[in-house]
């Protein structure tokens, strides 16, 4: 580990991971699935190291992540197309990684790590494997293979890009799709620029972005089910976002079912269209009276 692994919070991690007690030997370690909140109390009631709730994610970020990847830990092994958002988020300490750690202070264990070190390669395809496995396919328009981290409002987002985009964006350009677990799954940064939008990586960006050439429109679409609609806060803060867009802006809430949608119709935006993934040929318009008038 590096020298940002090799400090207190992450030692205090690993022995929380282990559910060692200072009066433990190496050899009684254990590897529980513990969540960010678990690992949390541990260091607090075993050690007394409190940390306060918004270091969460520093422990998450600086420390799991890079554990994960040093395939000490392994995520969600009880269920690994477990979306990233869920509260029941756990980390493991490897099977592979828990016999070093049994081994240590001994005269095996100089022999049990360089076995682990070459271990590890391996440990991490198969890994990276299984949670391919359980990625959500979404088809591009143009038939081009897309895949999105499983569960969440992923599933949403698929149905976004595969119904509503045939039936009210035909012939449009995908040019950005967010994603739980990569936040900027697609983004065709150059195109967009091309259109006028320069975007900060850290601004909220919608969870899809399609650019409609022949009406030189950019529809602004907001999976619903998780953030909620595009109301008037989050109408101004698109509006400021794509501030430069060169086409006009339309903005669209995305719902997996109408039931869904009854809890936020009173937020959706005036301006602005409503869309339900059960009902895909319709979209539900607030836009007052530029559309009142006959159907033929």
């Amino acid at each position: 580990m590096d020298g940002e692994r090799a400090n207190e919070r992450s030692a205090l991690t690993l022995l929380a991971l282990l559910h060692l007690r200072p009066e433990h030997h190496w050899s009684e370690a254990s590897n529980p699935m513990l969540g960010t909140r678990a690992i949390m109390d541990w260091m607090r009631d075993v050690y007394g190291r409190h940390y306060a709730p918004n270091t969460r994610e520093t422990i998450r970020r600086f420390t799991l992540h890079q554990f994960a990847d040093a395939m000490l830990v392994v995520q969600n092994p009880d269920a690994p197309d477990r979306p990233v958002n869920s509260p029941k988020w756990n980390y493991q300490v490897t099977s592979e990684a828990l016999a070093v750690i049994h081994a240590y202070g001994t005269p095996a264990f100089d022999a049990h790590l360089r076995n682990y070190l070459a271990l590890v390669p391996g440990l991490r395809d198969r890994y990276a494997a299984a949670r391919d496995v359980n990625r959500i396919p979404v088809t591009m328009p143009g038939g081009v293979p897309f895949t999105l981290s499983p569960g969440g409002q992923n599933v949403l987002i698929k149905q976004m890009v595969e119904e509503f985009c045939p039936q009210f964006t035909p012939g449009g350009e995908v040019l950005y799709v967010g994603d739980a677990d990569a936040k900027w799954a697609l983004f065709e940064a150059e195109r967009l620029a091309e259109l006028g939008v320069t975007v900060d990586r850290h601004g909220p960006m919608p969870d899809l972005v399609v650019y409609l050439p022949d009406k030189d429109w950019l529809v602004l679409m907001e999976a619903a089910s998780s953030h909620g609609p595009v109301n008037s806060r989050r109408r101004a803060e698109l509006a400021a976002l794509f501030g430069g867009a060169a086409p006009g802006l339309v903005y669209v809430s995305c719902f997996p079912d109408r039931r869904e949608m009854r809890k936020y119709l009173h937020e959706v935006a005036w301006e602005t269209e409503a869309w339900c993934a059960d009902d895909p040929t319709h979209l539900i318009h607030f836009n007052g009276e530029r559309f009142l008038g006959p159907y033929q």
